[in-house]
């Protein structure tokens, strides 16, 4: 159980404590928010309908990729759409759950466009956005955008720290090696509603370990072994500066079997395939070892996306019962 706690700027902010709150665990689905278990490439007709049923439910957070292209060696388009234009949508058709990106591919874009594209939704969404980013897994994607694809966790620190000066910023001035010069001259418009926008890294992105536990606001992982989970933790507070908490999550392929009695299989330290009750004590425990917060891909799962969703908001969230006091 973590003594640390949030800076003021994160333990005020709405859409930061609906995801993060201190010995807390709460739940996120990654879009397209259902099973397409027998496709890269998923039917995005009910996009509108889940989001809707995961905000009335309870559901923390609903997590957008950045995959521009069908890449057929890895298989997955996600959301199909580009993660602002969807975000702006959901922004629109949601009131109250938090939206982010798990993560925007920072190194294949710009860093002015990705400040104002962020700021956009945070304002039009009465700031409810977190901006989660990467360094990007796979090599085909950055010669289709010119960029090389070995200097990826170097441009992913710089666009950061570009994207911090600009939103925290009026006139700033800053000198970077691969995304452009700032001259003092011009500002960005608007600036992030509650004053300063919340920043997770996703995956490693190739940054250490202190990168986590000193300039990243959150830190959400995918592929991580549960026993590991308490260790990590441990770590990132060792790194850390001895009073903030930086939270760690990581993400889950799930399956939800229709039969709750289902004992748990962890294939690949990712691909969970359980029943409700051994998949709430395996998430007790994961709370227990400081986890803060699951991201739910339910790509594998063959049921009906709003049967298995519906068992969740009943059955499971409910039980951590993360609370909001800002709303």
């Amino acid at each position: 159980m973590t003594d640390l706690v949030l800076p003021p700027h994160l333990a005020q902010h709405r859409a930061f404590t609906r995801v993060f709150q201190p010995n807390k665990l709460s739940f996120g689905l990654i879009a397209p928010f259902k099973g397409y278990a027998n496709s890269p490439i998923p039917d995005m007709s009910d996009h509108a309908e889940l989001a809707k049923m995961a905000d009335k439910g309870g559901i923390s957070a609903l997590w957008i990729r950045d995959v521009p292209f069908y890449d057929p060696n890895f298989g997955d388009v996600a959301q199909i759409y580009d993660p602002f234009v969807d975000l702006g949508y959901l922004a629109a058709i949601t009131e109250n759950i938090t939206l982010g990106t798990a993560g925007i591919v920072s190194p294949l874009r710009n860093p002015v466009l990705t400040a104002k594209q962020a700021t956009s939704v945070d304002q039009l969404s009465g700031g409810r956005f977190l901006l989660g980013m990467s360094s990007g897994d796979r090599p085909v994607e950055y010669s289709a955008f010119d960029c090389e694809f070995e200097n990826r966790a170097e441009r992913f620190r710089e666009a950061w720290h570009m994207i911090r000066t600009l939103t925290e910023n009026k006139f700033p001035k800053m000198t970077t090696e691969h995304h452009g010069c700032l001259s003092g001259q011009i500002d960005l418009v608007p600036k992030p509603i509650q004053g300063r926008l919340p920043m997770l890294t996703i995956g490693r992105a190739r940054q250490d370990m202190s990168w986590f536990a000193n300039q990243s606001d959150a830190w959400i992982w995918h592929g991580v072994d549960p026993k590991r989970s308490k260790s990590i933790v441990q770590e990132i507070e060792h790194l850390g500066d001895g009073s903030t908490w930086h939270p760690f999550g990581y993400a889950n392929f799930l399956d939800l079997s229709e039969n709750p009695d289902e004992p748990a299989h962890l294939y690949n330290n990712i691909f969970l395939r359980t029943g409700r009750k051994a998949l709430m004590e395996f998430w007790e425990q994961q709370r227990l070892d400081g986890v803060a917060h699951i991201t739910l891909n339910l790509k594998p799962t063959r049921r009906p996306a709003k049967e298995v969703l519906q068992e969740l908001i009943e059955d499971v969230v409910p039980h951590f019962s993360i609370s909001n006091h800002l709303e």
